[in-house]
């Protein structure tokens, strides 16, 4: 079992697609990349803590590599623009790659360049080491399941 990080914007529907994902094993929403320990909700929405609300994920590499991870994290928002997907605004909505392995951060870099090729404006994603993942309060998990929708407002 390895773990991946990604943040992609408003964490709901993020988490709904890594869910469906053959391969991924477990998920939880939480918050990563900020100087808060614990953070809640209402602090990272204060754009004071400096976290991103994240997708954390268990999954097998020997039913999916990295690099498919990476590819999913990368078809379902917006890479080019800063602190920002739609109408969810601010820096807890950042696109982020939060690698666990020098692997992780050689083949995400990779995956970046490649999907730089395909886009006119510039990426803005980040590419940083994993720290502290703080897992969000509960009736954040699996919040689009729970209340029988599909997706987001996006």
């Amino acid at each position: 079992m390895e773990q991946a990080t990604f943040g992609a914007g408003c964490f709901w529907g993020v988490e709904l697609i890594f869910r469906q994902t053959a391969g991924v094993i477990d998920t939880a929403v939480g918050y990563s990349g900020g100087v808060t320990k614990n953070p809640t909700y209402r602090e990272v929405c204060s754009k004071r803590t400096g976290h991103a609300e994240v997708v954390h994920l268990a999954f097998d590499p020997a039913l999916i590599a990295y690099t498919q991870l990476l590819e999913i994290f990368w078809s379902n928002h917006n890479p080019t623009t800063l602190n920002q997907q739609g109408p969810d605004i601010g820096p807890q909505y950042r696109s982020v790659i939060f690698y666990h392995s020098d692997t992780q951060k050689t083949e995400a870099e990779r995956s970046l360049q490649q999907q730089q090729t395909r886009l006119p404006r510039p990426i803005v994603t980040e590419i940083v080491p994993a720290g502290t993942f703080y897992r969000a309060e509960e009736y954040h998990q699996q919040y689009l399941e729970k209340h029988g929708m599909t997706h987001c407002h996006l």
